[in-house]
């Protein structure tokens, strides 16, 4: 079965307007690019795009930090909820397709793409626009979600991401949760798969080790059990690990035709 597009999706998740959470989400963010370009005042020259903006909670944050921030979403009432009420010179909504972007090649310096590669119909074709559109060196903050999951992060129901497509739409009627599971997840080397043409910047271990310098205490604790049990966990069992941060980088040697390559060799 072809995957479709998930429509109005804000409105099937009410976390998408918890600010508390989406802006920590955004304090991570502003660590890990921080981290990367040497420091916040860095940030304050780069032109960024959020693909999947719903809200507009986490792009109104990251516009206290970049030149200019874009979000888009084909959800048409969470553009509208961001559009009136984050009002600012440096932060525009659009609702827009990721898949089918109007932006010329190169036009920006970051692009965030959090949690949305298991949404999209094609991933694939996904990655090369986000390719496209980066400037040479531009980064991609990638934060990705892996199949082999014990707890499906969305609907919270055990092991639904590992069932075949038929039986996670069982599950998820039988649940309670929807009709349909449009979410599909990749293992991790799916995801080495679909990110190939971009080289890697991987901080998934150096948060877990540092979780304090990049703003998830809230989610693994720097002391204590639990936060010990993660960071083995991570270093030893890596390609089970439930989710993955990592900077996606546009080589400046690429050609120019890298992006039409890239889908290509995806199908």
């Amino acid at each position: 079965m072809t995957q479709n597009y998930q429509y109005a999706f804000s409105s099937k998740m009410p976390s998408m307007y918890n600010v508390q959470s989406r802006e920590q989400k955004a304090r991570t963010m502003i660590a890990v690019l921080a981290d990367h370009w040497g420091g916040e005042p860095n940030l304050g020259e780069l032109i960024v795009l959020d693909v999947g903006s719903s809200t507009g909670i986490i792009d109104n944050f990251l516009s206290q930090y970049f030149k200019r921030t874009i979000g888009i979403d084909i959800d048409t009432d969470a553009v509208a909820h961001a559009s009136s009420t984050y009002n600012k010179e440096n932060l525009i909504f659009i609702e827009a397709d990721a898949l089918n972007m109007s932006f010329p090649e190169n036009s920006f310096d970051v692009v965030i793409c959090s949690q949305i590669y298991e949404h999209v119909p094609d991933p694939a074709k996904l990655i090369s626009e986000i390719h496209r559109v980066l400037k040479p060196s531009g980064v991609c903050y990638f934060s990705a979600g892996n199949r082999i999951n014990v707890m499906e992060p969305h609907y919270r129901l055990p092991f639904l991401s590992m069932l075949p497509k038929p039986l996670a739409n069982l599950y998820m009627k039988l649940a309670g949760k929807g009709s349909h599971y449009y979410e599909n997840h990749l293992t991790y080397w799916g995801l080495k798969k679909l990110t190939r043409f971009f080289a890697c910047h991987d901080y998934t271990k150096k948060m877990v080790n540092q979780p304090g310098e990049f703003a998830i205490e809230y989610m693994v604790s720097s002391k204590g059990l639990k936060g010990n049990l993660v960071r083995i966990f991570a270093r030893y069992f890596y390609s089970l690990f439930p989710n993955y941060i990592w900077l996606l980088e546009k080589m400046p040697h690429d050609p120019q035709n890298e992006s039409a390559q890239q889908q290509k060799a995806f199908k």
